[in-house]
């Protein structure tokens, strides 16, 4: 009798310590496959000069910022503030890639909200997008001299993210 009720119980108590764990990670902390890894390799028109490309070999050397962004995304707007000032604080090169947009749209959008990107480049069918492993915009990679890519962020950035993560790892990075 009393292994009747001890299958059951054990069984509620392991479900019950798998889900009260997984309560504890940040569902917007997707682990990526591709930290530490070298960045897919890219050559994209940019957007306020469709004759000129900007390819991963141009960034070789840099601790940069890819920002993935849309003027169609909403999530876009609350990050975006914050993009503007890192790049106004000169931290390292921020590029935006602009993921499955309408030049005309995207130009107007970073006329109206500012431009923070140093190069914006286009991905208009999401092909680098999806090398990347993007989710959905925003998503940000920090990516190492070496084209490694050292950091993901899904969503918009927030202060707390760029002060306790991001920052740190970019300073560590670019010191060596």
């Amino acid at each position: 009798m009393k292994t009747k009720f001890a299958v059951p119980l054990a069984l509620f108590l392991g479900l019950a310590v798998f889900f009260a764990i997984g309560l504890t990670h940040d569902p917007r902390e997707i682990p990526s496959p591709l930290i530490d890894k070298p960045a897919p390799d890219f050559t994209l028109p940019q957007l306020h000069a469709q004759d000129r490309t900007l390819s991963l070999a141009d960034m070789k050397g840099k601790v940069w910022l890819l920002n993935v962004w849309a003027s169609w995304c909403a999530a876009c707007r609350e990050e975006h503030p914050l993009l503007v000032a890192m790049s106004k604080a000169k931290l390292v090169p921020i590029i935006g890639l602009d993921y499955k947009d309408q030049t005309p749209d995207a130009l107007a959008w970073l006329q109206e909200h500012g431009d923070p990107y140093d190069v914006s480049i286009v991905d208009a069918e999401g092909r680098v997008g999806i090398n990347f492993g993007v989710y959905g915009v925003p998503e940000t990679f920090l990516i190492d001299q070496q084209g490694r890519i050292r950091f993901k962020h899904i969503g918009p950035l927030t202060r707390k993210v760029v002060d306790e993560t991001l920052l740190p790892q970019i300073k560590a990075l670019q010191n060596g």
